[in-house]
C-alpha cells in the first residue's frame, strides 16, 4: 500500500491528500466565501484507497474497513480499495455506501491545519478548489468581519484533529518500542462458482499489522506496561479489523476497474 501524505504538519503545498489549493484563511481573501450542499458531498475521496486513522478511531473504523499501517512512518490507515484511485466505499452519488465510518481526515475537509514558515504556530486553511466552498455561501465563512460559527467549529475539530494526530504519533512510537509491528500479505484465491480453488492465490498488498504472536509473548511486565498505557483497545480494534480483508476483496471483484484517463492531444 503507497503511504497517504501525513496531514497537519505540511507546508501550503497543496501535497495532502484531498487538497489541491489550500490557502490560510483570512478575512482579506475570502470574506465573501463559504460553504453550500453539493450533490455529491464525499465526492473528493471517490480517489482515495487508504485515508488515514487516527488511533480513537480505530474502535469505530474496525467495523468497515481493515485497518493497517503503511511507509516509514507506519501511517495507520482504513483500506477502502485494492486500487490505486479506486474507492470501493463511495457511491456513484458521492456518499459513503451503507454508512461506514467516515474517518475524521475527511470530515474535517476542506479545512486542514498547516505550519507556518518557522513551523510555531498552525494556521487554519481552506482547500479553495473544494466543490462545496463557494462565493455565494449557504453558511459564510464570515459574519460581520468575524469567523462565523462554522468557521470557529471548524478550527475546534482541527484542533481535536491535531490533538489525536500527535497521539496516533505516540502509540506508533510505542509499537515500535515493544518491537510488536510486523511485515504482512494480503492474497487473493480465486474460485470457481461451487468454491473450489482456480491457479495461484494472488498477493495484493504488502502491509505492516501489529503482531498478535509478538504481543502474546510479551513478558509479563511489558504487557502489564502496555496495558497500562492504554493501548490495548486500539491493538485489538486492529486485529479485528483486519477480517475485514474479505469485504474489501469481494467489493473489488464486483467492481470494474476506473477508467484510464483519456490521452492527452499532441501539441502541434
Amino acid at each position: 500500500m503507497n503511504t497517504p501524505p501525513a496531514a497537519g504538519q505540511t507546508a501550503l503545498t497543496g501535497q495532502v491528500l484531498f487538497y489541491k489549493q489550500p490557502q490560510p484563511l483570512s478575512l482579506e481573501d475570502h470574506a465573501g466565501l463559504g460553504i453550500k450542499q453539493i450533490d455529491q458531498p464525499l465526492g473528493f475521496m471517490r480517489e482515495a484507497h487508504a485515508i488515514p486513522l487516527a488511533v480513537q478511531e480505530f474502535g469505530l473504523a474496525a467495523g468497515s474497513y481493515p485497518i493497517i499501517f503503511v511507509g516509514d512512518e507506519r501511517t495507520p490507515v482504513a483500506v477502502m480499495g485494492l486500487r490505486q484511485g479506486q474507492n470501493l466505499y463511495i457511491d456513484a452519488n458521492g456518499r459513503i455506501v451503507d454508512d461506514h465510518y467516515v474517518p475524521a481526515f475527511a470530515r474535517r475537509y476542506p479545512f486542514v491545519f498547516a505550519n507556518d514558515d518557522n513551523a510555531e504556530r498552525l494556521i487554519l486553511c481552506v482547500d479553495r478548489q473544494a466543490p462545496m466552498v463557494t462565493n455565494q455561501p449557504e453558511v459564510p465563512f464570515f459574519e460581520n468581519g468575524q469567523p462565523s460559527k462554522f468557521t470557529n467549529d471548524a478550527i475546534e475539530f482541527c484542533k481535536e484533529f491535531e490533538r489525536q494526530r500527535r497521539a496516533t504519533s505516540d502509540f506508533v512510537k510505542l509499537i515500535r518500542d515493544f518491537d510488536l509491528f510486523e511485515e504482512k500479505a494480503v492474497t487473493f484465491q480465486p474460485n470457481t462458482p461451487d468454491g473450489s480453488a482456480v491457479g495461484e492465490a494472488q498477493k495484493l498488498a504488502d502491509y505492516w499489522a501489529i503482531s498478535e504472536e509478538r504481543l502474546n509473548n510479551l513478558p509479563d511486565d511489558k504487557y502489564l506496561e502496555l496495558k497500562a498505557s492504554g493501548a490495548l483497545g486500539a491493538i485489538y480494534s486492529h486485529f479485528i479489523s483486519l477480517l475485514n480483508w474479505q469485504r474489501v476483496i469481494q467489493r473489488a471483484t464486483r467492481t470494474p476497474p476506473p477508467a484510464e484517463p483519456a490521452p492527452q492531444a499532441a501539441n502541434a
